[in-house]
């Protein structure tokens, strides 16, 4: 083994920062083992976009993030490190395990996978074509966009309950359509939804077909039982919304060849959640299981963390290679920080709390290179927001500093979309990096992140990736339309930003979306992550860097 391979090794590797892959880092480096948690889009998982776990046992009521959030600080406390970034293969080699990802490669004795699951398309007629445009998968990331419309949820499960009396915030109606006589979850969980006054329950029926022009205009569905077809066009001639919770497809790719999956691509795993393949583990959500909750996620982690303890234990004395922990042990009790930025936190006069401001410091600390953070605004609420929030973020780090400019930047094609941010490197040229709205909730990251990808060397990039980049030989423009709320907006807008910051032909503009209602309805979007190259019809879904040039033609 290289020294490179010795710097980039661990004794076990969890690739999925949900639940049971956050249990699961906090066992091993409890244990004293170096782990690294891989997580591809947000830590925390699927239930992040839950506004209120309230059955997880000894703790209070609170949001999927906020518990999630707390599970990961406590891994981290222990010496678990963490990385964002897409695994791209999995591969034995040598006796060890090799995970391969856009932003380098890495060396494990042992693997966790607690990878969880993805939304599960049904199929029928017009779904596909109306994905974005009035079809959707998530009431948090899109029920904004259905304000004041009606709209139909297609499923009977937990999911599709919950949902359901979420997206009454918006809509004028709820239509619940569910193809078994009753709903599939627990009776409790299901009560809300059948006794709201907004909402409509139909039992034994389908969808037969959706269909529209540019937006979705119609619905047909037919009750199995009666044979009774229904069709449903707003009465205004406008568009609805149609909210698809027909369960989860299990994300185990990875794993096809190295070991057993059932016949749905769930893996099969013993009750100590081994796999068929010596060194590999599961946990989670991506498991054959009969309950998905975050307690039971939560267990699995544990279990297959103490088993892997023991796999890694053996392979040390038969290999005589062993990890060395890179990152201290963190107190679990840490004396007041007196430093200004925790005064500001105390006193309010700050957008972000202590745990965001330590991370920022870690981040702005590898910071290679001065940022000009270009600061465009008009005499709304919202411009004083941004402003606030750009002031609290330069005030962390003499690297980075915000200029107000007084006239519309020249870059804008058009009617600037006000207020916005552009960052420029130390030499006056624009990093490719634009904001418009305030870079909050889930785009705190990706905008973070913008900021390391232009003043530093910024995250590794394959080398195959960074040719492909390199032959782009044209003017790109990327407009990204994302909302703050959406958990697979984030991987869009940090794949095109990471592009724009090593190719200065490539510029990237992303739009909160709810604060600019007039590009909602220009180019017809109902759901995110949206994104128009050049100004090309709209595109949907979450991309990673490969994905994306893909689309950009390299």
């Amino acid at each position: 083994m290289t020294s490179a391979e010795r710097a980039s090794f661990y004794d076990a590797i969890v690739i999925g920062g949900g639940p049971a892959g956050l249990t699961a880092g906090l066992y091993l480096a409890r244990a004293c083992y170096r782990v690294l948690v891989i997580e591809k889009e947000k830590f925390g998982g699927q239930i992040t976009i839950t506004a209120e776990v309230v059955n997880y046992p000894g703790a209070e009521p609170m949001s999927g993030e906020a518990l999630t959030e707390r599970m990961r600080l406590q891994a981290e406390q222990f010496g678990a490190e963490f990385l964002l970034a897409e695994v791209l293969s999995l591969r034995e080699e040598e006796g060890f395990y090799r995970i391969s990802t856009a932003k380098g490669d890495f060396l494990t004795h042992g693997v966790i996978l607690a990878t969880g699951a993805h939304p599960r398309m049904i199929g029928f007629p017009g779904e596909a074509e109306y994905k974005g445009h009035g079809v959707a998968y998530c009431a948090t990331c899109d029920g904004e966009f259905f304000t004041g419309r009606e709209v139909f949820v297609v499923g009977g499960g937990f999911a599709a309950a919950e949902e359901a009396v979420f997206l009454t915030k918006y809509a004028s109606h709820v239509t619940i359509l569910i193809r078994e006589p009753d709903f599939t979850c627990a009776a409790k969980v299901a009560e809300p939804a059948k006794q709201h006054e907004k909402i409509t329950v139909k039992y034994d029926t389908e969808v037969e077909e959706v269909s529209g022009d540019s937006l979705l205009r119609r619905i047909r569905y037919r009750n199995s039982k009666t044979g009774e077809v229904t069709e449903f066009s707003p009465a205004d001639g406008g568009s609805f919304g149609v909210f698809v919770f027909a369960g989860y497809a299990p994300s185990a790719g990875l794993l096809s060849g190295l070991a057993e999956l059932d016949e749905h691509g769930y893996v099969l795993t013993d009750r100590n959640q081994k796999t068929s393949r010596d060194g590999i583990y599961a946990a989670g959500d991506v498991c054959q299981k009969n309950l998905r909750q975050v307690v039971t996620a939560t267990g699995d982690g544990a279990t297959a963390a103490t088993e892997l303890e023991k796999y890694i234990s053996v392979r040390q004395r038969e290999t005589g290679v062993k990890a060395e922990i890179q990152t201290k042990r963190a107190a679990v009790h840490t004396a007041q920080d007196s430093s200004p930025a925790a005064a500001a936190v105390q006193s309010g006069d700050t957008p972000f709390d202590s745990a965001m401001i330590q991370q920022l410091n870690t981040v702005f600390s590898r910071l290679t290179e001065g940022l000009t953070l270009k600061l465009y605004t008009d005499e709304g609420a919202v411009s004083s927001e941004l402003r606030h929030y750009l002031e609290a973020l330069t005030a962390l780090s003499d690297k980075l500093t915000l200029s107000e400019e007084s006239a519309p930047d020249p870059l804008v094609n058009g009617e600037p979309e006000l207020p916005y941010v552009r960052v420029f490197r130390a030499d006056g040229s624009y990093a490719g990096i634009c904001f418009h709205g305030v870079p909050g909730g889930h785009e705190f990251t990706s905008f973070v992140l913008g900021l390391y990808n232009a003043g530093s060397p910024g995250q590794a990039v394959s080398d195959e990736l960074r040719s492909r980049i390199d032959a782009l030989q044209k003017d790109i423009s990327l407009k990204i339309f994302v909302s703050l709320s959406c958990t697979m907006c984030p991987e869009l807008v940090t794949s095109a930003q990471r592009i724009a910051t090593l190719n200065p032909r490539v510029k990237t503009e992303v739009y909160d979306l709810n604060r600019f209602p007039a590009l909602r309805d220009r180019y017809e979007v109902m759901s995110v992550p949206c994104f128009l190259i050049n100004d090309a019809p709209p595109q949907f879904g979450k991309k990673d860097i490969a994905q994306l040039l893909d689309l950009l033609g390299a």
